[in-house]
């Protein structure tokens, strides 16, 4: 399987399988490269309908070119903190960016969220996400109001009278518990079409069919989502612990 970054010229046979409608693996296999890097290609590129293969290649050499620069005095911690391995953490970073994309998020929306998910605190403040994602004050604020509004972030101020931007276990739990109670609105609605369709009629048969449906998954989310809380508040046990258990 194919090594390295992508070429120009793999880039425009990406774009002529996108033309194509061929799904992301097949396009893989013509290039005989992961299907995550042709995904991760085209999501950070426009998506499937704007990808342009020479838009990609400049995009890309231009991240490179800011990648080679010096970090900002005082960024050099944000980007090799721990000890970690700078380019792993980018790596890791652009899928989970990905796949947030693939679950409907813009890409602002989805670096910030991943941004903040990969903090070590667990917060960030306006200027800090700035910082570490090099783009606009207007772009993190656009993109925080909007995952606010989803229940995926929260504010708060610390001791220096700062906003910071959150996301922590109990949102974790919230955002689940909202999309479950959305899934019982779509029941609610559907539900008021089976007497206005008339009952028996196929469009009334079709609504109650998604009205059961949605009934049944929001009801199996919030009876998952309590019995699985307390995961949330449980520390991974130790090596050592998972040793002693084996034993």
């Amino acid at each position: 399987m194919s090594g390295g970054r992508l070429t120009q010229s793999e880039r425009r046979q990406i774009a002529q399988g996108l033309a194509d409608n061929l799904p992301y693996a097949a396009i893989a296999r013509r290039l005989d490269r992961p299907t995550s890097t042709i995904t991760r290609e085209v999501m950070r590129n426009g998506g499937p309908t704007d990808y342009r293969a020479d838009q990609a290649q400049r995009a890309t050499e231009r991240r490179a070119h800011r990648r080679a620069q010096p970090a900002p005095r005082g960024q050099e911690s944000l980007v090799t903190g721990n000890g970690r391995d700078a380019e792993a953490v980018r790596h890791y970073e652009e899928t989970f960016t990905t796949l947030l994309m693939h679950q409907g998020m813009s890409r602002s929306m989805a670096r910030v969220l991943t941004c903040l998910f990969t903090a070590d605190a667990g917060s960030l403040t306006a200027s800090e996400v700035v910082q570490r994602l090099q783009i606009s004050p207007p772009s993190v604020s656009k993109a925080i109001k909007a995952l606010e509004i989803q229940g995926l972030v929260r504010r708060e101020s610390d001791e220096r009278r700062r906003v910071r931007y959150i996301v922590d276990d109990n949102v974790w739990y919230q955002a689940t518990v909202d999309s479950a109670r959305g899934m019982a609105q779509v029941a609610e609605i559907t539900r008021q079409g089976v007497d206005v369709f008339g009952r028996g009629t196929p469009t009334a048969t079709r609504l109650e069919n998604m009205a059961r449906f949605s009934d049944f998954i929001s009801e199996t989310i919030l009876q998952a989502a309590a019995r699985g809380r307390e995961v949330l508040y449980t520390k991974p046990e130790t090596s050592s612990e998972n040793s002693r258990l084996i034993s």
